[in-house]
């Protein structure tokens, strides 16, 4: 009888401690991990930012992982083929229509209906756009990037100019008259590399041009809109306003810090590399505009870019997820962003923060968002855009007439498009 009781007390004993055991497992083992991938240096310092989220929300732990960008397309396809995607993503919002075609992506709708800090209206129409496909919204804009003119102060004052070109027609005198001064013909405008397919393109989207005809099937690059926009973009090599080729500018700093280019139209990353890298007598030298226009409704179109915040269909974590896009969302994590990174913010009421309204190298990126396009959003876009910069370089150094060009361009093009031709007739 003793025996039998003995028997009986240590197993409710052990009963206990394995409920206790249990109990204590579940509670540490409750939280919701959110896998995120951010991508360059991104992931490097959003880190900084986590451990606030984290203490407001003692149920969930963020894992970040940081991914080099030239590795990152590849492994998002290989994690989306191995079923092995994280919960939130950072992705270039080019890549988003790629994204939506493999149904990899949550649609976002359902969660911005109930949000506060996540509205249509606290973004810039432009860059809110690029995340919409066939008016669904996929991807939460995070930080934000555009191409605008930066340029040499005292240069184009000299020319006549001091805020910058605001119309094709000036720019083009601007560089004429530049020209005209320098020594020996040794100098040149407007550095154009054609390492880069930008400057074309946007080109293009201000005359209007829709790159692509027939439902993105097409290439639309021959019509008179985009023709138009090429030649403009070529005369600044034919005329000598630019120099032809990139081994003649061995260093960007150094050949704006020396006068050998006095334009050249990059984003916003460029302002801290110019700050830094501008001898300290050139810093008050150098100023930013917004891009000039074809007539006179300036400014110019230039594209909408940057990395948008999106949830992957696979996540069984999706409520915690838009937690966190809602956090980083706010005004306050956005500024504290752009503080870390010198990556601009996508909310509008981020842009009262003084350390953004006191930048003067910041103000033509706040007018340039008020009026950017995205290029066609659809998978093939990067290749196409390669294809662009090939032509753009072959024309540049008189390899092939603009028509030429512009013609074999959308031979290309359109074989790329071949599939989505018969997709959309299947359709």
């Amino acid at each position: 009888m003793k025996s039998s009781l003995s028997k009986l007390v240590t197993a409710a004993v052990c009963g206990l401690l394995a409920l206790a055991l249990s109990a204590c497992k579940s509670t540490s083992g409750s939280k919701a991990v959110i896998r995120f991938w951010a991508l360059g240096a991104e992931g490097e310092n959003i880190q900084r930012l986590v451990p606030e989220f984290e203490r407001r929300n003692p149920g969930i732990r963020v894992d970040v992982q940081s991914i080099p960008w030239t590795a990152a397309h590849e492994k998002l396809l290989t994690a989306y083929a191995g079923n092995s995607t994280p919960d939130v993503c950072q992705l270039g919002n080019t890549w988003i229509p790629e994204f939506v075609v493999l149904n990899a992506i949550e649609p976002l709708g359902q969660w911005l209906d109930h949000s506060s800090i996540v509205r249509k209206e606290n973004y810039f129409p432009g860059i809110y756009e690029t995340n919409l496909i066939d008016t669904v919204l996929y991807g939460i804009p995070w930080y934000i990037d555009t191409r605008v003119l930066f340029f040499r102060k005292d240069i184009l004052s000299a020319a006549g100019f001091p805020d910058g070109p605001k119309t094709w027609q000036e720019w083009t005198e601007a560089c004429r008259r530049i020209k005209s001064t320098s020594d020996g013909g040794e100098k040149y405008a407007i550095l154009l590399p054609t390492s880069e397919w930008a400057p074309p393109v946007i080109l293009g989207l201000q005359t209007g041009a829709a790159l692509l005809k027939d439902g993105a099937t097409l290439g639309d690059f021959s019509g008179s809109d985009f023709r138009r926009a090429f030649q403009f973009y070529i005369d600044f090599f034919r005329s000598g306003f630019a120099p032809i080729g990139n081994t003649q500018v061995a260093n960007i700093y150094q050949g704006f810090a020396e006068g050998f280019f006095s334009m050249y139209i990059t984003g916003p990353w460029n302002i801290g590399e110019f700050s830094r890298r501008l001898p300290p007598e050139m810093q008050d030298k150098w100023m930013t505009a917004p891009m000039p226009a074809p007539e006179h409704d300036s400014p110019g179109v230039s594209l909408a870019g940057g990395s948008s915040l999106v949830v992957f269909r696979s996540s069984k974590n999706k409520s915690e997820a838009w937690r966190f896009i809602e956090y980083l969302s706010e005004p306050s994590q956005q500024i504290a962003f752009y503080k870390l990174t010198g990556d601009l913010p996508a909310h509008r009421e981020a842009w009262k923060d003084s350390s953004l309204v006191g930048n003067p190298y910041v103000r033509a990126f706040f007018r340039q968002f008020e009026r950017v396009k995205a290029p066609p959003k659809i998978p093939e876009w990067e290749q196409i855009a390669m294809k662009v910069q090939d032509y753009a370089e072959a024309a540049s150094c008189a390899k092939m007439s603009v028509e030429e060009a512009l013609a074999a361009l959308d031979r290309d093009v359109n074989v790329m498009l071949e599939k989505r031709r018969y997709l959309m007739s299947r359709k």
